[in-house]
């Protein structure tokens, strides 16, 4: 039968595949090998399967590697976008640096002027207590010099009424040292009267002197209280970002400054309060505004050094997505949240702390443990890679790791945990809380 069939399917496959004989020649002869139609037919199908097999796996590989090649110019153009954005950022924080100096300078140089103003307006103060003190001891040598010429002029005219006779003329037998006492007295009074006038016309330059500091005193004050208004505003609105995110963390705002100041080891904090001679006077209104103002900024900066001691950064600063959230999950606690970007994404510490691990943790994979002030610690898990010791002390914004997919993982992802005295805590509390700040 298979033969038949056979047979059958040479016959019909004759007029396109007609038999073909190929000869082998060799030494000990010459041989031929049939080929029938049948078999032409099978060589060519096999033939032409492979030639569509060949075609189609070339056009998949170079589907492929296209695929690849523009999968790898995205991610050179991602990372470039990414690098670009770091340095917009960086030139952001370098410029938001230089300003905050800036604004630095400018408050030291008004607290100088505003010391100058202070010491102006206490000599101006003690000058205008001295020529006060002048014009009354004028004024009271004028008025006794005043009775005097009254009551010496009273006595030479009684004088002169009983030396003249009724005619005006000196009386007979009046001696000549009366002539002369006369004489004497009267050029006495004169004299008086033209110092009295001088002693008058200095007591009016006196207080118009008087007036003058006085004015110049008042338009001091009033420069000196717009100074303070300034200053006192830029202070409220440096401030009232801070406090929100203090208190967004739910931190005793009291309890961290205490802190940070018994940091500074006995110093008394960048900032002391302005003190002035005050004679044994209770301090100006000025003086206690500007030691206010002062205040507030030694808190400002105490926020500062806290701020950088708590971890309000973010550890991934290139584009990501959350995948996971902090909460229970698949009826366990998952004590983070999940980052989700490529593998090789830099980590940086969002605070200054130290490194207490650096290595591999079941489950966690890669983990780095950082432990900060305040009893807070943060841990990273799943990265590819580890930058860091154990011991080694980072400040905020280094990198320490590398994003990656070791340990319980599913995908490459950064787990970040934030731990206050142990316990686990949301934070996006500490994200939320900077997100208005840095």
């Amino acid at each position: 039968m298979l033969k038949q069939l056979a047979h059958r399917l040479d016959h019909k496959l004759e007029r396109s595949f007609p038999e073909q004989r190929v000869f082998l020649r060799s030494e000990d002869g010459t041989r031929f090998i049939i080929l029938s139609p049948l078999t032409q037919l099978i060589a060519w199908t096999g033939s032409a399967a492979f030639v569509a097999w060949a075609i189609i796996a070339t056009a998949v590989l170079l589907m492929d590697s296209i695929g690849a090649g523009n999968v790898r110019e995205q991610a050179m153009r991602e990372q470039r976008l990414y690098e670009e954005r770091l340095q917009i950022l960086a030139s952001e924080r370098d410029a938001r640096a230089m300003e905050a100096v800036a604004a630095q300078e400018r408050f030291t140089l008004a607290m100088d002027q505003i010391s100058r103003m202070q010491s102006d307006l206490l000599a101006s103060e003690d000058r205008r207590k001295e020529l006060e003190t002048g014009i009354n001891v004028i004024q009271a040598t004028l008025r006794r010099t005043i009775n005097q010429r009254d009551e010496a002029r009273e006595t030479v005219e009684t004088m002169l009424a009983e030396a003249t006779g009724e005619n005006g003329a000196p009386r007979p037998g009046l001696p000549a040292e009366a002539n002369a006492t006369v004489s004497f007295l009267t050029a006495a009074l004169d004299l008086t009267a033209a110092e009295r006038d001088a002693a008058l016309g200095k007591a009016r330059e006196a207080e118009d002197f008087a007036e003058n500091l006085v004015f110049e005193q008042r338009l001091r004050q009033e420069r000196n209280d717009q100074i303070f208004r300034q200053l006192e505003e830029a202070v409220t609105v440096s401030l009232e970002p801070l406090d929100k995110m203090f208190s967004a963390a739910g931190m005793s705002t009291d309890n961290i400054l205490e802190t940070v100041r018994r940091g500074y080891s006995g110093q008394g904090g960048p900032l002391m309060p302005l003190i002035l001679s005050t004679k044994g006077e209770d301090p100006d209104i000025d003086t206690l505004r500007a030691n206010q103002i002062l205040g507030e900024l030694d808190r400002m900066n105490l926020y500062r050094i806290a701020a950088e001691k708590l971890p309000f950064g973010m550890p991934v600063k290139s584009s990501f997505r959350y995948t996971s959230s902090f909460g229970t999950r698949w009826g366990r606690l998952h004590a983070g949240v999940d980052m989700a970007g490529p593998v090789g994404t830099p980590i940086y510490a969002p605070a200054d702390g130290v490194i207490t691990h650096a290595g591999w943790q079941s489950g966690y994979g890669r983990l780095i443990t950082i432990k900060h002030d305040f009893g807070i610690e943060t841990r990273y898990g799943h990265l590819s890679a580890v930058k860091v010791k154990v011991g080694q002390r980072v400040s905020r914004g280094e990198r320490i790791g590398d994003m990656g997919n070791t340990g319980r993982s599913t995908g490459p992802h950064l787990h970040y945990e934030i731990r206050v005295s142990g316990k686990p805590i949301d934070p996006m509390i500490y994200i939320k809380a900077a997100r208005h700040v840095f």
